[in-house]
């Protein structure tokens, strides 16, 4: 009885953990909606609230990685149990990189908009990996409540769309910084948001690569031929 019970407060424990994972991560899709929002739009007081709700998101990472370290010192879970911890260890830090990226975007949509105009339509720019990667963020936290590991292997491939985008997005900058200097400064902040954009990419990328982890067990980081299976 009292290994069962043992087992129920690690279930529960362990729930409750991952309940607050997910949450952290509707923060942080919510502050990537908003720091895009300010890049349309150029709401200074939209980007200082994405800004400072980036604090709230490291405040939740701190919380939530010591509640995992005692999780392992109190119940010293093994096999898929000890793999389940160490994944969400790691899916709170990709998921505190997102909010920095988001809150990087909100500022350089406030620098940039703060200066005037820039002579190109900067957000059609970033339009299209900007819908890929909201999508593919959303579908990686949607895979982790899940555990679903099917899903999350098409995710994978779908990062592959969000890098070809950005490789895009940057021949066209250098087009622009190219024909007319005086867009140099605005092309340059604009490619900093794709950047910051295609690096959320990597880490919903990395969200969907812990799922595998737990749900099958695998590890397949850095592996091409993972890969080549999710794009067909």
């Amino acid at each position: 009885m009292t290994g069962e019970h043992s087992s129920k407060q690690y279930d529960q424990e362990l729930e409750a953990i991952r309940s607050k994972v997910l949450l952290m991560g509707g923060m942080v899709e919510t502050q990537f909606d908003e720091a895009l929002e300010c890049f349309r739009v150029g709401d200074a007081d939209r980007a200082d609230r994405v800004i400072a709700e980036d604090q709230a998101v490291n405040q939740l990472e701190v919380s939530l990685d010591d509640a995992c370290s005692h999780l392992i010192v109190r119940r010293q879970p093994t096999a898929n149990d000890l793999r389940t911890v160490m994944a969400t260890i790691k899916v709170i830090t990709d998921l505190e990189r997102i909010g920095d990226e988001a809150a990087k975007i909100a500022r350089t949509s406030k620098s940039l908009h703060e200066r005037g105009a820039i002579g190109f339509a900067h957000y059609d720019m970033v339009r299209t990996i900007a819908k890929a990667t909201c999508e593919q963020l959303h579908d990686a936290l949607d895979s982790f409540a899940r555990l679903d590991g099917k899903r999350a292997l098409q995710l994978i491939a779908a990062d592959e769309v969000v890098d070809h985008e950005f490789r895009t997005i940057m021949r066209t900058m250098v087009t622009f910084m190219m024909e007319d200097p005086r867009t140099i400064s605005s092309a340059l902040d604009t490619l900093w948001v794709a950047k910051a954009i295609e690096r959320i990419g990597d880490h919903a990328k990395n969200i969907a690569e812990y799922v595998i982890y737990v749900a099958e067990g695998r590890d397949i980081r850095h592996m091409k031929a993972v890969a080549d299976q999710a794009a067909t």
